[in-house]
């Protein structure tokens, strides 16, 4: 029997990821000032944080795009990861910005950086939207963490289930009925 699902409770609002998103790119900022900083969106889910990010990086910036996949039609990662689109350019030397939407068991992001560290950026930091770190399997820590949240599923903000939901402005919970 297929379940059915129905949106609960927003869990973060479009104003309050506006302010923390803001607040993101005034750290990298900071932190990249100086420099050259590739960010990596992790599509297709971080794509919309992505572009508000850059938006608030004052830092010079170049971008970059992966597709990776670890989830199918599932509302858990599968922890097989494929690189379904890989990076247009060499990373060696640069620094690199990984930019994800959540982190949750850590499997992707783990495969994800692993691979790319053998490439040999100069440095390699992770900044995440969303951390849900009751769900951690793997060993992986973000240097930017917009929220941290509870296990749920959730859509929305780029965000998304079986590629609906992602145009959502906030963020909510996905519930069986």
């Amino acid at each position: 029997m297929k379940k059915e699902l129905a949106f609960g409770e927003i869990m973060i609002t479009e104003a309050d990821l506006q302010k923390r998103v803001a607040e993101l790119g005034r750290q990298i900022s900071k932190d990249y000032q100086g420099k050259t900083v590739l960010t990596i969106c992790v599509l297709k889910g971080a794509c919309i944080f992505m572009s508000d990010l850059l938006k608030n990086i004052t830092a010079d910036t170049n971008i970059d795009f992966m597709a990776v996949s670890s989830y199918g039609a599932s509302t858990s990662s599968s922890g097989v990861v494929r690189i379904l689109k890989d990076l247009d350019a060499s990373i060696e030397g640069k620094h690199v910005l990984i930019v994800e939407d959540i982190i949750d068991s850590g499997l992707t992001l783990h495969y994800l950086r692993d691979n790319l560290i053998a490439r040999k950026p100069e440095t390699l930091r992770i900044c995440t939207l969303l951390d849900k770190p009751e769900r951690r399997q793997a060993d992986i820590v973000a240097d930017y963490v917009g929220f941290v949240i509870e296990n749920k599923f959730i859509v929305g903000y780029g965000l998304d289930y079986q590629e609906k939901y992602r145009n959502l402005p906030y963020i909510t919970c996905l519930e069986e009925k």
